[in-house]
């Protein structure tokens, strides 16, 4: 999931009960300032890649394509997407799984930062309002909510597929995101998101300058580790926005309309079990047996095993079973 504003203006805190008439705090802000954001950062970091995989297809005519960028693609994506997405942004910060050394902690977030979703903070609070309204009004990114017939689903697709993220109600941070607000290291590099942004793209652009020794080299590397590598990334992630809330299986009780996509496990690192997420929000293993393929819960295992993680909170079989859906 990706998000267009990095900062909410602080808002009231909640009535104390019985004190006066103060006004609760708001779940969204809404403002020609935010939105004016939201179509900055989409047109930068959503519509920019698709262009940027354009060229460096056109670019091939006059660089072909070689080994050098199909490791940086590979390399590049690797990281942002199964440390800082998935295991970081996702089931770190977001729904609290597991808990990580404060270098474990600082290293997700940057290279979460760097695949070009959208500030930490930003993107924690969009997802924690998504997981509160999921299906249902007030969910930014809904695929359920655009009509029925085909052309109410491929409105509902196309909205939450990529459409959303032109201008949304933007979750209040204070309320969604305390929790990170408090902690000063991760404020900090959210701040910085927009450098970290350009770090990674600044990375396989001076590796293929180095490789080829020639500004084309550095331009291909620009686009296969920069542009196409976040083009990739980001349409993995939307995909189980879009698609595994419309379509897919659905052994386990949950009041929305999530979906599994075992097929594409592997792909997106294990974030295509998505009903059992949220069935089990709180659980690091989304597959939540050992066959079913989850790559970002075997990071997490095997950063425990070097105590870098812990506290890894994965459901009993008696819950698991007892949620699982009749028929």
């Amino acid at each position: 999931m990706s998000t267009q504003a990095h900062s909410a203006e602080p808002t009231a805190d909640p009535p104390t009960p019985g004190v006066g008439t103060a006004t609760p705090r708001r779940k969204t802000i809404s403002s020609p300032y935010i939105h004016r954001l939201q179509r900055r950062h989409f047109l930068l970091f959503d519509v920019l890649p698709i262009a940027g995989t354009a060229g460096a297809l056109a670019f091939l005519a006059v660089h072909p394509l070689g080994t050098t960028e199909i490791v940086l693609l590979v390399s590049m994506w690797l990281p942002d997407r199964s440390l800082g997405v998935t295991v970081g942004y996702h089931r770190l910060f977001t729904h609290r799984t597991f808990k990580a050394a404060p270098s474990a902690e600082a290293a997700l977030a940057i290279l979460g930062s760097m695949a070009g979703q959208g500030g930490l903070v930003s993107w924690v609070a969009l997802h924690r309002r998504h997981h509160e309204c999921s299906d249902r009004e007030g969910d930014p990114h809904s695929p359920n909510l655009a009509g029925t017939g085909l052309m109410g689903r491929l409105r509902g697709l196309a909205h939450s597929h990529f459409l959303w993220m032109r201008r949304h109600e933007y979750p209040n941070i204070v309320h969604y995101a305390p929790d990170l607000l408090r902690n000063r290291r991760l404020v900090k590099i959210t701040r910085l998101y927009h450098y970290w942004v350009a770090l990674g793209l600044l990375i396989p652009a001076v590796i293929g300058a180095v490789a080829y020794q020639s500004w084309s080299g550095a331009v291909s590397g620009l686009l296969w580790g920069g542009l196409v590598r976040i083009f990739v990334l980001e349409h993995i992630v939307w995909a189980i926005n879009s698609f595994l809330h419309m379509f897919g299986t659905r052994p386990y009780e949950s009041r929305e309309n999530s979906r599994n996509g075992g097929v594409f496990a592997l792909i997106t690192l294990g974030e295509s079990w998505h009903n059992n997420h949220h069935a089990f929000p709180e659980s690091p293993s989304f597959g939540l047996s050992w066959y079913r393929l989850d790559p970002g819960y075997w990071v997490i295992w095997t950063l425990s095993k070097v105590r870098l993680t812990r506290d890894l909170k994965v459901p009993s079989k008696t819950r698991i079973e007892a949620k699982r859906a009749s028929g």
